[in-house]
């Protein structure tokens, strides 16, 4: 918990920084856009790589190797900027570092958590993992606009290698849990074979699918700079409530679930919260009165931390230890194309329409998305957290 808490507020911190510094530094939003470009360069090629060494290597071993990275990256990035003729491409080759090491992360972390805590419990890890998760998302940003209000950004690179470096040690404290299966081949092929049982098992391509399409539909969190100025009227005040609303919903749901079991039946849940995610984005887009937003804002953010959390459960519990990296390399594709892909699309459909029917319309498709899979898929909604995983 100490390390995932420390590694994802360095990495949003870092994130945020150099978004800033790039802006800062040629002033013009396209190069936010090659930023996200970059950034999203090595996903496709890593994860057919990532996710066979989690099976292959020893999980802990990676993740010391990953965070080692980042500290290496950020310590480049104190050193390297305030004046330098070629600051732009080191900051560009350092996101595409940064990216890279952390497709390598995801499935190893992924990977690791089910083997640390008994099955019975997992679900609880995993509610007490995202709690961590969310609180480090949230108070890194807020980070490093403080050190760079206060001192620049080589300040806000400073503090990333700092907050990286704790993450490194704190891993000292997890037992060495050794390799799944040291035969795993690296490669295009070991990938195929995470493709082959996951298309043996129609509840986690299912849920996999379901959270990707939903995020791409109706994902608001785009347009909200559009709505709070044409819309809702309430200046940049009321731009930041609207901007915290979900992560608001998010820690708000993240506390009610803590204390309680698992739930037993996880794909029931992930379909109800994503037909949930999809009225209350609907409900933004058709409000016109600013508490009313933010309120749905944040049950949208409720249902997304529920979703979260119930597919995580059902792609570790359903997965055998020997083949969670290989998945999890998968599920790390669906995610990233998730967050690019859904920005890209609600961006461009707004500008071809309106923000307000390309909400609306994201969020009918959503929910029509969360029927057809509820209904043409019954493993998903049969699926219990008592099930052994496939051999």
């Amino acid at each position: 918990m100490a390390s995932r808490f420390f590694g994802v507020m360095g990495r949003s911190l870092l994130h945020a920084t150099l978004a800033w510094h790039l802006y800062d530094l040629t002033g013009q939003v396209i190069w936010l856009g090659v930023l996200g470009a970059v950034e999203f360069l090595p996903v496709i090629p890593v994860a057919f790589v990532g996710g066979a060494l989690a099976d292959r290597r020893d999980r802990r071993d990676i993740l010391m190797l990953t965070r080692a990275a980042a500290v290496l990256c950020a310590a480049t990035l104190f050193v390297g900027t305030g004046g330098a003729t070629n600051e732009l491409w080191l900051l560009l080759g350092t996101a595409f570092v940064l990216h890279t090491a952390e497709g390598f992360e995801f499935p190893a972390a992924s990977a690791l958590l089910p083997t640390l805590v008994p099955r019975p419990i997992f679900q609880n890890a995993v509610f007490a993992s995202s709690a961590v998760r969310n609180a480090a998302f949230a108070s890194g940003p807020v980070l490093a606009g403080l050190a760079i209000d206060a001192s620049g950004t080589r300040a806000g690179y400073a503090i990333g290698a700092g907050l990286m470096a704790l993450s490194l040690l704190a891993l000292l404290g997890i037992r060495r849990p050794g390799a799944s299966d040291p035969g795993v081949r690296v490669g295009l092929e070991s990938f195929r074979e995470g493709l082959a049982f996951l298309r043996r098992r129609p509840a986690l391509i299912a849920a996999m699918s379901l959270d990707m399409l939903a995020v791409i539909f109706a994902d608001p969190t785009v347009l909200l700079a559009v709505f709070q100025k044409e819309i809702l009227e309430v200046g940049a005040t009321g731009y930041g409530i609207l901007s915290g609303a979900m992560a608001g919903g998010t820690l708000i749901m993240t506390l009610v679930l803590l204390p309680r079991r698992g739930f037993e039946r996880p794909g029931r849940v992930l379909v109800a919260a994503v037909a949930v995610f999809g009225l209350a984005v609907l409900l933004f887009g058709l409000s016109r009165w600013f508490p009313l937003s933010v309120a749905a804002l944040a049950v949208a953010g409720m249902a997304d931390q529920v979703s979260q959390v119930t597919r995580s459960a059902i792609i570790q519990l359903a997965t055998p230890d020997a083949l969670r990296g290989r998945v999890s390399g998968v599920n790390y594709v669906f995610i990233s194309a998730s967050n690019q892909f859904g920005a890209a699309f609600t961006g461009f459909f707004a500008a071809a329409t309106t923000a307000v029917f390309a909400t609306v319309a994201g969020a009918a498709a959503c929910l029509a998305t969360a029927a057809a899979i509820g209904s043409r898929v019954p493993a998903l909604r049969r699926y219990r957290v008592d099930e052994a995983p496939e051999a």
